[in-house]
């Protein structure tokens, strides 16, 4: 019995660790995926591709067939058949097999399987003359031309690609470096970058600042698009002064800068990406999470050379958010450096970063849908990223990169969750809003951190009328833009529906106010011509008519005892409650975090301000033949308060009414009070010590003044007692050690 019931055991162990390494391989990666929150939060995410395999010389038979390892790949290719082309230089060896200065310059072509097919390292010219590359940058494929951006010969070598790309190819033309005017000496031309849809070619040159070179398909200059902006500090435009025009002529920081690699998408649409802009200005925009494409490091343009990139996630889509130059666990800091961008299915890009070996996804809209990579050995990992690309064949949805230090690729296969976010965005685009819901349910179920799939499932739900759900899957992820957007919708069906609830509200609240208003005046009309003690009640309803009668209010408040210390104190309580219910009240769109401060940090906040303003006030004063006490001091700002119930209460009711772009109507209501107030107590002030205009104005300055001196003494003697208890205390610590 008790060998059967070990047996048993041994085989139930041997069964989990089994499994256990089955299953492990397929989640356990040399980097981690992650997204980001709407505050900056990095958040882990399932990964969207998987490292399949590293391809080299070897596994790819190229040095079995040409001789030659990748030795300084430049650019990395996938045509629209899935074969693979990558720009690459060898050392040509000597006699011995030694390697020279001399290179062969090349384009080595892989089939969609990554096995070697052939190189194009030379061509015939039309006039029959053999050819080869010098330093070629980059290339371009397209369905039937191959365009090669061949640097150090300042051209651009076209061929026609046969049979698919399996076949090699034909040289068609050479494209010869434009002439133009505005090719400056300065501003020679290098490309090192290409894009074609057949139709136009456009160029990156790397010492051309002026924006992407536009030609026809016969190699005529066409403009420049989309260049960058300039960023000049005004030192620099102060010393610039006195340059000469040689100093000026050779000074780049005058110019725009350029770009350093360019694809195009299936609608004509070039995206360019730049890594020598101004780091602090890029990592400002980030910071800032700003939408321009000033200091954007990639853009999507137009052939007008517009750009017309979607921002609208949570950050700009700039690689790296978190690019504090505090140094984390020696990762690098700052902005990402941007250096190649890849379209991918259904609108989405990549980019990559080189300063971290990173690769960053996005969809149509700038939404980060996720980002992975890092520095490292392991499968997966990258020790210095080139280029990427898309590869998509015989059902297989991969991305490839280029490690130009081990001069290798890998391929990443695409996940179940990545293949999720995929279809997603397909039923989103073709307007299957009921498929795409679905979809956005099973990705939160796989990542409930994943914002981007609460703003994707609110937008369909948006759009099939599901407003009230919008509003709820907007919320999950703090879009007060989007939640606003769905909350006008849902509004207007509301009203439409209980349009006749809006009039009976209006009359109930305008009916009331005037009623009470009307009450009040009768109640202060009776008090004023009547003598003897004045009731708690009678003291209250006077504020109403200090509110609109200043300097008759705040003279009877004064000599005719129409108010009292208790009133003062009952209107700061009201300011303190009122304080309170904007803090928690507020709606969503106005408060997307539900933070608020607790009551007694009200309270301190209304009674310290209150008590700082009497006490310098009544300081000043009474040097300057002030006539009130510090009690009429306290009763005049006490009453003063008595305003902000009236306006402060209905702009938090209305932030559950208007949306946030309607907000400037709550701003107004919220000064208006805080001005109210600030007019009242003014000339309370004023008339409580019988001052001039201007003499109150003078002694308000200096009590304003006085009130940041009065702190600065308070905070001054906090630390010196501070200090004395730690030194106390320390002296005791230091003789209980000794005895």
């Amino acid at each position: 019995m008790k060998k059967s019931g070990m047996k048993l055991i041994v085989g139930f162990l041997m069964c989990a660790m089994t499994l256990l390494m089955t299953v492990l391989p397929a989640f356990a990666t040399a980097y981690s995926t992650y997204t980001y929150s709407i505050d900056g939060t990095q958040l882990a995410s399932p990964n969207a591709y998987e490292p399949q395999k590293l391809y080299d010389s070897v596994n790819t038979k190229i040095y079995e067939k040409t001789g030659y390892n990748i030795t300084d790949p430049r650019d990395l290719v996938v045509d629209p058949d899935g074969n693979i082309y990558i720009v690459d230089s060898a050392p040509i060896p000597d006699d011995q097999g030694n390697p020279t200065s001399q290179k062969i310059y090349r384009i080595i072509v892989l089939d969609p399987y990554f096995q070697f097919m052939y190189q194009i390292t030379e061509f015939k010219s039309e006039s029959g003359a053999l050819n080869t590359f010098n330093n070629p940058g980059g290339l371009c494929v397209t369905d039937e031309k191959i365009y090669v951006a061949d640097t150090d010969n300042k051209r651009i070598v076209v061929f026609n690609r046969l049979d698919g790309g399996r076949t090699q190819p034909t040289f068609h033309k050479i494209l010869p470096q434009p002439q133009a005017d505005v090719f400056t000496a300065e501003a020679q031309y290098k490309p090192v970058a290409v894009a074609s849809d057949d139709t136009h070619i456009y160029v990156v040159s790397s010492t051309t600042y002026m924006g992407i070179i536009s030609m026809d398909m016969d190699g005529n200059f066409q403009g420049f698009i989309g260049a960058q902006k300039v960023s000049v500090n005004a030192l620099a435009i102060f010393f610039r002064l006195f340059q000469t025009d040689e100093q000026r002529a050779q000074s780049t920081k005058y110019v725009s800068t350029e770009y350093n690699n360019i694809v195009m998408d299936d609608s004509g649409f070039i995206y360019v990406t730049t890594s020598s802009l101004d780091a602090g200005k890029q990592q400002e925009a980030i910071e800032d999470k700003s939408t321009s494409a000033e200091y954007a490091p990639v853009k999507k343009l137009n052939t007008n050379g517009e750009d017309i990139l979607n921002r609208t996630g949570f950050y700009p889509p700039s690689g790296e958010v978190l690019v504090s130059n505090v140094s984390r666990n020696n990762e690098p800091t700052g902005a990402s450096r941007i250096i190649d961008v890849a379209i991918g299915p259904e609108g989405t890009w990549s980019i990559i970063d080189e300063k971290r070996q990173r690769v960053f996804t996005y969809d149509k809209n700038g939404n980060l849908l996720f980002a992975f990579g890092d520095k490292g050995k392991q499968l997966g990992n990258l020790e210095d990223i080139e280029a990427v690309a898309y590869q998509n064949f015989n059902g297989e949805n991969n991305m490839v990169i280029l490690d130009k230090r081990t001069c290798s690729l890998t391929t990443y296969t695409r996940t179940e969750y990545g293949d999720l976010l995929i279809t997603a965005l397909k039923h989103d685009n073709e307007q299957k809003y009921d498929l795409a819901i679905e979809d956005y349910d099973n990705i939160l179920q796989r990542n409930i951190n994943f914002d981007v799939a609460y703003i994707g499932k609110a937008k369909s739900l948006y759009r099939s009328g599901d407003y009230n759900g919008a509003m709820e899957q907007y919320s999950f992820a703090y879009n007060t833009e989007g939640y606003s957007q769905a909350f006008r919708m849902f509004r207007k069906d509301w009203v439409s529906k209980y349009i006749w609830v809006v009039p009976i509200v209006v009359v109930a609240v305008v009916a009331g106010l005037y009623f009470f208003f009307k009450k009040a005046a009768k109640v202060n009309a009776k008090t004023a011509v009547t003598s003897g003690k004045r009731t708690f009640g009678q003291e209250l309803m006077f504020a109403f008519h200090l509110m609109f009668h200043p300097f008759d209010g705040y003279w009877d408040l004064k000599h005719e005892k129409r108010g009292s210390m208790r009133g003062a104190l009952f209107y700061m309580g009201v300011a303190i409650l009122v304080f309170t219910y904007q803090n928690v009240g507020r709606s969503y769109m106005y408060n997307p975090r539900g933070t608020y401060s607790s009551l007694p940090i009200q309270v301190v906040s209304v009674l310290i301000p209150v008590a700082l303003w009497a006490t310098a006030n009544w300081c000043l004063t009474t040097l300057f033949e002030g006539e009130g006490s510090i009690k009429d001091i306290v009763i005049a700002t006490g009453y003063s308060l008595a305003p902000l119930p009236f306006l402060i209460i209905p702009a938090t009711l209305l932030t559950h009414i208007l949306s946030s772009s309607e907000s400037g109507i709550i701003t107004l209501l919220t000064s208006f009070a805080f001005v109210w107030v600030g007019l009242l107590l003014f000339f309370g002030i004023m008339v409580t010590h019988d001052y001039s205009f201007m003499k109150n104005i003078l002694t308000t300055i200096g009590t304003i003044v006085g009130m940041g001196f009065i702190m600065f003494i308070i905070i001054l003697f906090a630390t010196l007692v501070s200090d004395m208890i730690g030194l106390v205390s320390n002296i005791i610590t230091e003789i209980t050690y000794r005895m």
